[in-house]
């Protein structure tokens, strides 16, 4: 395994140690799956020639299914695509009464995230870079500078080539519009209309008023509309030199547990629509990937399959037996990582925490396996056991290993205890099971 940075090391550690998926890094631990990463693959791909694409990924609690979408928000910064992610939750839906979809959305635009900015809040570097482009065209061309004769109007033109193109679609001329307002906040070193511009863009606005006093528009972002315009952002991103738009959108499991029937169902209704308008091609360089569980989709009584309209679209074919998987249908489900998979994976874990605490291997390869037999042994373990699971305990036991010299894997693994003797020294103790306290 090549050297990596302590930087990426520290947050790999922290956050398996933690259970939950680091944002970056996730190249060096990634194990199986091909079948799943060729097919997203080859939805970037598609969209980039100016499709769309949709997709769910499906799996139990710590299966995997956020660390696919984050490996794929990686993946799709690192060719070129603008990403948005957010995680699904109360206050935060598809659709409802109390703004919990233009909630989604302010989330999904602080979140926007390139190649050169992965940390998110973009969208004002990404209009910084557009406009600097034209800037620097219109320079070459008339070897004239900003402010100087129609310098400012070349540049203009340039900016609402692009605008036009987005009239014909829904919302398309308010969007066009706000564009053109940060352009000329840019123009006339204008920050308070530059931030309007930016505060609209993110959905911040609360009433209609306050926009047209702002920025002269008599619209605002809200739980209807905030989907026409991530369908106009895609289109934007992609007119600007961007290869498109990929919005990842997590925890879905939240617009299952909604209890009010008809609250539960608007937001349903809200995913097919963006559904059908993806699969459709209704939508432009836009690829929208959800995450969420069995039950979520399954459910006859409360998941999308308790709708006919979802049941009819994601139903398996019949002729798709047990032993395959159709990964180009629009529902990825995470089966177990094979028994090779986790050796890998654990081989890998170890190789970055050796790493980042510089010692020597302190854990061998016949340890490894040990390790994975211990895991695989436990009750129902096959069909059970989660990555989040098996990551969680080799970290636990190589933090152990690290911190105590004194003490053995064999110790660990048996449940061991170890204990103090009269002269100070350590001797073994009863055993008490798997993964046993010890006293030093």
């Amino acid at each position: 395994m090549q050297k990596i940075p302590k930087r990426i090391s520290t947050a790999l550690i922290n956050a398996l140690s933690a259970g939950v998926v680091p944002r970056v890094g996730l190249e060096q631990i990634a194990v199986g799956r091909e079948k799943e990463t060729s097919a997203l693959a080859q939805d970037l791909e598609n969209i980039a020639e100016g499709g769309a694409a949709f997709r769910f990924i499906v799996g139990r609690f710590g299966s995997g299914k956020s660390f696919m979408l984050q490996f794929l928000r990686n993946l799709a910064m690192e060719q070129g695509f603008v990403v948005a992610d957010a995680d699904l939750s109360p206050e935060r839906r598809l659709a409802g009464s109390s703004s919990q979809g233009v909630a989604t959305y302010r989330e999904l635009m602080g979140n926007i995230a390139t190649k050169t900015n992965p940390n998110g809040g973009a969208i004002a570097l990404i209009l910084e870079k557009w406009l600097s482009g034209i800037l620097s065209q219109v320079a070459q061309e008339t070897g004239k500078r900003l402010g100087e004769d129609d310098f400012d109007d070349q540049v203009e033109v340039k900016i609402r080539a692009v605008v036009d193109d987005l009239e014909n679609l829904v919302h398309g001329f308010d969007f066009g519009s706000v564009i053109i307002a940060y352009w000329r906040g840019y123009r006339e070193d204008n920050p308070d209309k530059q931030d309007a511009a930016l505060r609209w863009l993110r959905g911040e606005f609360n009433t209609k008023t306050e926009a047209k006093s702002a920025l002269g528009v008599r619209v605002i972002i809200d739980d209807d509309t905030w989907y026409d315009y991530i369908k106009l952002f895609a289109k934007f991103v992609s007119d600007i030199g961007y290869k498109g738009l990929i919005v990842l959108l997590d925890e879905a499991v939240h617009l299952y547990k909604i209890t009010h029937t008809a609250s539960r169902h608007s937001n349903y209704d809200k995913l097919l629509a963006m559904f059908n308008d993806t699969m459709q091609g209704k939508a432009e360089n836009l690829g929208i990937v959800v995450g969420g569980t069995p039950e979520f989709l399954e459910d006859s009584r409360r998941g999308l399959h308790s709708e006919e309209a979802w049941r009819s679209r994601l139903a398996k074919s019949r002729f798709l037996k047990d032993d395959f998987q159709d990964t180009s249908a629009p529902v990825i489900g995470l089966e177990p990582l094979t028994s090779k998979d986790i050796s890998q994976l654990l081989q890998r874990l170890a190789e970055v925490h050796g790493m980042h605490y510089s010692y020597k291997k302190v854990i061998s390869s016949r340890e490894l396996e040990e390790f994975k037999q211990e895991i695989m042994n436990r009750l129902g373990a096959e069909k059970l056991l989660t990555p989040r699971e098996v990551v969680r305990d080799l970290i636990s036991v190589l933090n152990i290993l690290h911190q105590n010299p004194q003490v053995t894997f064999k110790q660990i693994i048996n449940g061991d205890r170890v204990l103090p003797t009269a002269n100070g020294k350590k001797q073994d103790g009863d055993k008490t099971g798997n993964f046993a306290e010890f006293t030093l």
